[in-house]
């Protein structure tokens, strides 16, 4: 039997609402990685101080511990977590942390120190030369890390930012567990109600298949854009 035999009354909306809620799960836990990533790349460069100990410390943290793990701490213990954060500065209120920004969070706290280290490395492989050869320009510290430093290293970094990004959309797939109606939840209420686990978690797996071939492709188009006039070591 068709998905479509179910009609209005099926679980087609279900379903889409399922496909939304997983696609701005990924893409929203993605950016604050990222950004987070940036920001704690930027600061932990130089391996040594009080900052770069602090980013091997959350980094040992966030990679020992199970992304389902980190996702029910922060489901089931986030408001406490929260109110013990903002108890110092005399805040009494207990915040109600909502699923999706419960595990939105805990995708980029797993995420975050891979993409760090992957930007560091990038980073590090930018030619010292045009460093050199801003800093002799007297071009402002910041707009050589704006205009030399990041961009090239984002280029760098490009192909395993999409490797991330294709992993972290299957661990989307681990949120279901802690309560969030994603597009995996929404089709166990259909295999369960209908009996037919096979077409509703096949719906799924084809929607993993197509969605990530899609980005993969994008990406992959993307690339070549920022490869034209670059030139390799085989040029």
């Amino acid at each position: 039997m068709g998905l479509l035999a179910y009609g209005a009354d099926g679980y087609g909306d279900e379903l889409l609402d399922g496909a939304l809620v997983t696609v701005q799960l990924a893409v929203f836990s993605y950016l604050l990685a990222a950004i987070l990533g940036t920001l704690m790349a930027v600061l932990t460069l130089k391996p040594r101080g009080l900052r770069w100990t602090a980013g091997r410390v959350y980094t040992s943290v966030a990679t020992g511990i199970p992304s389902l793990l980190v996702i029910f701490l922060l489901y089931y213990g986030g408001t406490e977590i929260v109110h013990a954060l903002l108890a110092p500065f005399g805040v009494d209120e207990r915040p109600v942390i909502p699923p999706m920004g419960a595990a939105i969070a805990a995708l980029a706290f797993v995420y975050t120190p891979y993409l760090a280290d992957l930007l560091r490395s990038a980073i590090q492989n930018v030619s010292k030369g045009q460093l050199e050869a801003a800093e002799a320009l007297s071009v402002p510290r910041r707009q050589i890390w704006l205009k030399v430093l990041l961009p090239q290293a984002l280029r760098i970094a490009y192909p395993g930012f999409v490797n991330i990004w294709v992993v972290l959309l299957k661990d989307t797939a681990l949120v279901s567990l802690a309560g969030l109606t994603d597009l995996i939840a929404a089709a166990k209420v259909a295999s369960g109600s209908t009996r037919e686990p096979f077409l509703f978690y096949g719906v799924v797996v084809v929607f993993f298949i197509l969605f990530s071939a899609a980005t993969i492709r994008l990406a992959n188009r993307q690339s070549r854009r920022l490869d034209r006039g670059v030139r390799t070591s085989e040029a």
